[in-house]
């Protein structure tokens, strides 16, 4: 098979979506010397150090060529650049996420089969722009909601990441429940577990200006749904610091997360260190005393998953998805309620039988979520489409 996928979204910090693509794209790797595989980019990964960082890490054999289309914008790249390049260069499978391009060409050496067209992948991570309208911006919203109705009725498959988001979308764009598959995403496992020295933990201290004491963790964008005002209301009540880690200059930052600290007067308890380099997010998951997840709405949720592999114990949303990937590994709080929060977290710090069960169970938990399994899914979907 000759496999396209579009990797525009490694190396720009975008926390889930581009793990998901990067660790897509490192296992297939790892696993697949046969097949085809061209990875679209709309950088040049020769100047652009930050893309060609990440694809060094990816250590690509020869089968995988990374193909730089050069454009103004990401409207005319999906509306003309990539189809066109794909007219002279034709693939079997294109893999994307949310919205598809424009038109896709036919496949000149597929046409004797009756099968002209590319057959085109759609990884949906989640439709929260659907339920929570208001926390999306009009220009964002207005694209969403024309577009990926389109993208959808064109995708010969679509991959949600959960069983919940898979009902989410088969229920809200009304498709068959075949036309969509779950791929769950993964952790590496390995990673999260190691062991770090006093040294190397001074070190990342220092370098993210986090003081050397217990705390409570979230690492995540700081987006509205995300539910951020809601953990630093619970904080009132805590004596513990809490580490914000995302980046607060990203689109679509919450500003009701500075009302928040501003009104409840915890400019001094909360610690803003800005993105945390990837090698670096082990090593604050490992030292926080829990993570909290009070998101609203997720597709599946990586980051709990994540601490679980750290052993570090979890305070989340209770919301289906959540309770789908977190089991019985978490403590769940009404997202509404800060005092639920407050609550929870306390009896992290304070019992630590209660602690130890909920490392024991998380760490059984991340065990069974790999990229691995992830890839190895999605391999089996381009291999069906193809044949």
């Amino acid at each position: 098979m000759k496999i396209g996928i579009d990797i525009r979204m490694i190396g720009k910090k975008r926390t889930g979506d581009e793990a998901v693509f990067f660790n897509l794209v490192k296992n297939l790797a790892e696993m697949d010397s046969k097949n085809e595989y061209f990875l679209f980019t709309d950088r040049d990964p020769q100047k652009n150090q930050e893309l060609k960082t990440e694809i060094d890490k990816l250590k690509l054999a020869d089968n995988f060529k990374v193909i730089f289309i050069n454009c103004p914008n990401r409207f005319w790249w999906n509306l003309w650049a990539l189809p066109h390049y794909l007219k002279k260069n034709t693939v079997d499978v294109f893999h994307t996420q949310y919205i598809a391009p424009f038109w896709l060409p036919k496949s000149p050496h597929r046409r004797s089969a009756g099968e002209a067209e590319i057959k085109l992948v759609l990884t949906i991570h989640d439709i929260s722009f659907n339920y929570f309208p208001e926390y999306i911006r009009k220009s964002d919203l207005f694209f969403l909601r024309n577009l990926i109705p389109r993208s959808i009725r064109r995708a010969n498959k679509i991959i949600a990441v959960s069983e919940s988001e898979k009902k989410n979308i088969v229920e809200f764009y009304k498709i068959p429940p075949e036309k969509v598959a779950c791929a769950y995403n993964g952790v590496d496992f390995s990673r999260f577990n190691k062991k770090y020295s006093t040294d190397e933990i001074k070190k990342i201290n220092t370098r993210y200006k986090i003081p050397d004491t217990k705390y409570i963790l979230y690492i995540g964008t700081l987006q509205p749904r995300k539910n951020i005002p809601v953990l630093i209301e619970a904080m009132r009540d805590l004596d513990t610091p809490l580490i914000l880690a995302g980046n607060r200059k990203a689109r679509n930052f919450d500003p009701k997360i500075d009302e928040a600290i501003e009104k409840f007067h915890l400019e001094d308890k909360i610690i803003f260190p800005g993105w945390i380099d990837e090698e670096d997010k082990p090593a604050l998951f490992k030292l926080a005393s829990c993570f909290v997840f009070p998101s609203l709405y997720e597709g599946f949720g990586i980051p709990i998953i994540e601490a679980m592999a750290a052993e570090t114990p979890v305070v989340c949303s209770d919301i289906p998805v959540l309770r789908e990937i977190g089991k019985d590994a978490a403590l769940f709080c009404d997202p509404k309620k800060s005092e639920e929060f407050a609550r929870k977290i306390q009896e992290i710090l304070s019992d630590e039988n209660l602690r130890k069960n909920l490392i024991k169970k998380g760490t059984e938990v991340a065990k069974t979520y790999t990229w691995q399994k992830n890839a190895e899914k999605i391999l089996k979907i381009y291999s069906s489409l193809a044949s």
